[in-house]
């Protein structure tokens, strides 16, 4: 685990990256197979952490991680959690974890000096109507536009050129950079030049995203040090046990994959256990 208490403190900056939707067997099989070579070399390991996520569609997933509830391990006992708000006098958080008084992260790192951004890829970052604006609200600065959704089929490619245009633009302040990548979330079965979505279209929309995700890793390594969160906000259902997308409780939905690792510049220095 990271010291995130430490890597605020730095300046570090911050990549936040939901992968819209995927499952956490799509991700791990497709990274085993070499399907995902450039994100597999930043990976803790080269592979993917199997963890159960809080909410079961985007828009309480995100809430909750915005909240300080990451995608937990499926045993008993968890490891301390990355930031989290203030918790009330009976609490002691852990010394790595970095604890915000506010209501949410974005606002949190705001008082310590960040400028956070979104680069939107569903439509709940799109504006396009007042539920779409929720999540957008909650940055200093937000970004979407439909090239950035998951129809088009090149969009990891915009989003990811907006993203490191973004941090180019902050480059000498502390940035909490936050993406979310729509090629995972459906339709993907273009991807397969299918018109229905599968499991398999959607390790083929994994493998096509993977050379613009590792683009952006490499790309913020050497724009100085950043802590790295990557991870899937819920799974979907191509007909396991019978269901068929998100809002569901069943484990193809709640289990994705999770990864977490320091980048570039001298985050090697920021403590670890």
């Amino acid at each position: 685990m990271i010291y995130v208490r430490e890597v605020v403190g730095q300046g570090h900056g911050i990549a936040f990256v939901t992968l819209d939707s995927l499952r956490y067997d799509v991700a791990r099989a497709t990274t085993a197979a070499g399907g995902t070579p450039r994100l597999a070399n930043w990976l803790p390991g080269e592979h993917w952490e199997d963890r159960r996520t809080p909410g079961t569609f985007t828009l309480p997933a995100h809430m909750a991680f915005f909240s300080g509830f990451l995608p937990k391990l499926p045993q008993p006992v968890q490891p301390p959690r990355l930031w989290e708000c203030r918790p009330p006098a009976f609490k002691t958080p852990h010394p790595s974890t970095f604890v915000f008084d506010a209501p949410d992260l974005l606002t949190g790192l705001t008082q310590h000096g960040y400028r956070t951004a979104c680069v939107g890829g569903v439509t709940y970052f799109s504006r396009e109507t007042p539920l779409g604006s929720v999540l957008p609200n909650m940055f200093q600065e937000d970004y979407w536009r439909p090239e950035f959704c998951s129809p088009d089929p090149d969009s990891t490619r915009h989003q990811v050129d907006k993203a490191l245009d973004v941090a180019d633009r902050h480059s000498g302040r502390p940035l909490f950079l936050f993406v979310n990548v729509s090629a995972t979330h459906v339709p993907h079965g273009h991807y397969l030049g299918q018109s229905t979505d599968s499991w398999e279209s959607q390790a083929a929309a994994l493998r096509y995203a993977d050379e613009h995700l590792g683009r952006l890793m490499e790309g913020l390594a050497q724009r100085g040090p950043w802590l790295v969160i990557l991870c899937a906000d819920h799974g979907d259902a191509f007909g396991d046990d019978g269901y068929h997308g998100r809002g569901i409780a069943h484990p193809a939905v709640w289990s994705v994959p999770y990864a977490v690792m320091s980048i570039g510049g001298a985050a090697s220095d920021v403590q670890s256990y």
